[in-house]
């Protein structure tokens, strides 16, 4: 082994550092494969209970009525993730568009959307629209829908009370983001969400609560939908996707409101009875079989990270013995050079794509410049090994991802070997954290 990881220049300090931190955290990975082998149980059980056949697999064209394996697979998530039903198309072009379904689809000129966990990502803030930005092309605000939001405690919890004192007769949704985004705290807890939805019920009965659900599927043995979430949404080319699954997106929830949903994908009187899958059931359902192991190894991959980094003396969320509710692992680096240093390693371990160079550019939704190694199978797969970041102070960098655990340890060694080559990162904190 020492020979194979030479030959990518990976000093043996390196190699030893990673395999003390792996030691240090026998027991945390164990316990991610048995969370895993239940959601795979779960998965198992709910393909059947509803008789997934190679009949499901068989291609639908036109308007796609009757498609019997789109209805097997939005039965399927819809056991799985305990909710009633669910709305999983590749029509769905990413997290971001399955979000705004939920909202374009639920909410209504004069309603409110409350978000009481801080903003949520740059992208659904963009079409919410409350800061001005794609006036003119139909963004929420446009629609008369009024939106505001609350910071987290300083914890990074909810702050509950102050919640129920802002819900209103106006508000109409209360949204959760769960990941971590591009902020410094962990992702929030299912217990958090479940606390807070019961609270957000009490105060107005009717309310919708909403959670973005991207990068937290299979993170534990439930999820939001089956805790207290009226709806929740995400990405098949994150967690649910297994790696496999070339595009798409979810919504899965109440069935009144993923009626609702269906009728802003396609039509109202249409609604979700038609979109033909072609064949692409058969590669949706075999990912979603492949998810829980594959979040499983993301998860190995993040907490990996976070040991280490922390080893070497850099700050890191979440740490890496802390509660996780999602893949992602936050690294402070500091300077700008670090975080294109770390990127351009992620990409170099790529088995797709390795040759290329990530720069910053502004990427379509954000503020600042973004940059990001992506070298997937799957354009844009973050549950595949990846890395981005904007380019703002601090210089957070997010890492997440790897269908295998093999191939994340690998990015992360050619991390700090290029941090140590650059001349970014002192070889003697590797020394001291060997020592310690």
């Amino acid at each position: 082994m020492n020979n194979i990881y030479q030959r990518y220049g990976i000093s043996k300090e390196v190699i030893d550092l990673f395999e003390k931190a792996e030691d240090k955290l026998g027991e945390r990975f164990r316990a991610i494969d048995r969370t895993a082998e239940e959601n795979s149980f779960k998965v198992i059980r709910s393909m059947q209970e509803f008789g997934l056949a190679e009949r499901h697999f068989l291609p639908a064209t036109g308007y796609g009525y009757d498609d019997a394996g789109r209805e097997a697979a939005e039965k399927i998530f819809a056991k799985t993730f305990g909710s009633e039903a669910a709305l999983v198309r590749p029509h769905i072009s990413s997290g971001t568009h399955a979000i705004s379904l939920a909202l374009y689809g639920v909410l209504r000129p004069g309603d409110e959307l409350y978000c009481p966990a801080g903003p949520p990502y740059e992208t659904v803030r963009t079409f919410i629209g409350a800061d001005g930005e794609e006036a003119g092309n139909g963004t929420l605000f446009e629609f008369g829908v009024t939106y505001k939001e609350d910071e987290l405690n300083p914890d990074g919890t909810i702050n509950i009370p102050r919640m129920i004192e802002n819900i209103t007769d106006k508000t109409k949704m209360v949204y959760f983001q769960r990941s971590t985004g591009y902020g410094w705290r962990p992702a929030l807890t299912l217990d958090e969400i479940e606390k807070a939805a019961t609270a957000a019920h009490a105060k107005k009965p009717d309310v919708i609560v909403f959670v973005d659900n991207c990068y937290g599927e299979f993170l534990e043995n439930r999820e939001p939908v089956s805790i207290g979430a009226d709806l929740m949404a995400g990405s098949l080319i994150k967690n649910p996707g297994g790696g496999i699954t070339p595009t798409g997106g979810y919504v899965a929830g109440r069935k009144d409101l993923i009626h609702q949903a269906a009728c802003r994908l396609a039509a109202p009187g249409v609604s979700g009875e038609t979109g033909a899958t072609l064949d692409f059931n058969r590669t949706l359902l075999e990912g979603f079989f492949l998810a829980p192991t594959v979040t499983a190894a993301a998860l190995k991959n993040a907490v990996l990270a976070g040991k280490v980094y922390e080893m070497l003396g850099y700050e890191v969320c979440p740490a890496p013995d802390a509660y996780r509710s999602d893949i992602i692992e936050s690294v402070k680096l500091e300077d700008p050079e670090s975080l294109k240093v770390f990127c351009r390693a992620i990409q170099e371990a790529a088995p797709v794509d390795s040759f290329v160079t990530p720069e910053p550019w502004e990427m379509p939704g954000y503020q600042d410049e973004v940059i990001m190694a992506a070298g997937a199978f799957i354009q844009g797969s973050s549950i595949e090994l990846s890395s981005d970041a904007p380019m703002r102070e601090p210089y957070i960098v997010y890492f997440q991802g790897g269908l295998t655990h093999a191939h994340g340890k690998l990015g992360l060694m050619l991390s700090v070997q290029r941090l140590i080559d650059a001349g970014l990162l002192d070889p003697q904190k590797i020394t001291h954290a060997l020592e310690s």
